[in-house]
């Protein structure tokens, strides 16, 4: 007989021993010295000696999507075995990325519950007879450019109104929002949670704000770094599920990228293995696209490139979700009962 308790404590124990812990370790050390490199290190002691320093920020910008994928670990429970130190490290990390880590974690598995359904169809789907092209592509070009980074960014704000207002705003939302604004209103509920929100969005703004002293008349130069963290984690966030099969919640691309990029990258680009496997650690990844028979459905520079296409009309997606939907029907039911698990009821 089926024990769903025992299976659960099971899963998560084999996660917790997969998890490479100190290889995680490395990784965030990389990161953290990239940031503080680039935010302090670079202005008070290179720049002075050489503008040409500044060259360094292009290898540097070409890890932002890798520091993304890392917090991604820590939102999934994945950095680390310790809960505590998986916390830490997402809190830690996040501050540098520029977005309290609650945020971002809780945002993103809202994406996993409901990625694909009708209250998440996609930033690209666009029904017709709602509302024209050319609106349609305006707002889906602010999002795929700029618009998520932005969003994830100044939504810390929120959090910082007068605690009545901000309690009428979320009431607001648990009443009149559809099912995933609900959702994530009720989240925003626990006042330790709230703390660290704010405790976080205040280190923010001092490492932000200090950089920038830091960079003094050179101040168009950490612009322009944020500027290309903003194009590079919005743009390559979208590629994942630009035109994948509506109402099925593990849809997404595997997209071809040479290895070397790819484990950079924490094998990010097998995204449809990690939505039908959210509990899997990076380095497990690979693995189990060879196990499960998966393919890629393109290269990741050749989806990039395809999302530029712009929207999509909501009917040219039908036949894609009618062939869709039986092929990821069992794929759906094996893996509802783990993505429960990171994600909650």
């Amino acid at each position: 007989m089926f024990n769903k308790e025992s299976w659960t404590a099971e899963s998560s124990r084999s996660t917790k021993l997969a998890i490479p812990n100190t290889l995680n370790y490395t990784v965030a050390a990389m990161h953290l010295f990239v940031n503080i490199s680039q935010f302090f290190i670079l202005p008070l002691y290179f720049l002075p000696k050489s503008l040409w320093w500044s060259l360094i920020l292009v290898p540097f910008a070409a890890l932002n999507n890798a520091l993304w994928a890392l917090i991604h670990e820590s939102i999934h429970d994945l950095f680390n075995s310790s809960n505590r130190i998986n916390l830490a490290a997402g809190r830690l990390l996040s501050i540098f990325f520029g977005s309290p880590f609650h945020i971002l974690r809780l945002t993103h598995l809202s994406h996993h519950k409901f990625n694909r359904s009708p209250l998440e169809k996609g930033t690209e789907i666009y029904d017709p007879e709602e509302v024209s092209r050319v609106k349609a592509s305006f707002r889906y070009f602010f999002y795929i450019l700029c618009g998520l980074y932005l969003l994830e960014v100044f939504s810390t704000s929120l959090f910082f109104l007068p605690p009545n207002v901000f309690r009428k705003l979320r009431q607001r939302v648990v009443d009149r929002g559809n099912i995933q604004e609900k959702w994530l209103a009720t989240k925003f509920t626990d006042d330790k949670l709230m703390r660290e929100i704010r405790m976080d969005g205040m280190a923010i703004c001092l490492i932000f704000g200090l950089s920038a002293f830091c960079y003094g008349e050179s101040w168009k130069l950490l612009l322009s770094l944020l500027m290309v963290r903003t194009f590079l984690i919005t743009f390559m966030d979208n590629v994942y599920h630009y035109g994948t099969t509506l109402n099925i919640t593990t849809s997404g691309h595997n997209l071809l990228f040479p290895r070397i990029f790819s484990t950079l990258l924490l094998n990010f680009n097998l995204h449809r293995v990690h939505h039908r496997n959210p509990s899997l650690p990076w380095v497990k990844l690979p693995e189990f696209f060879a196990q499960q028979s998966e393919k890629f459905d393109s290269s990741l520079f050749a989806a990039a490139l395809h999302q530029l296409h712009g929207p999509v009309p909501l009917s040219e997606l039908a036949d894609i979700t009618l062939m869709g939907a039986k092929q990821a029907s069992i794929d759906e039911s094996a893996t509802i009962a783990a993505e429960r698990v990171i994600v909650g009821p």
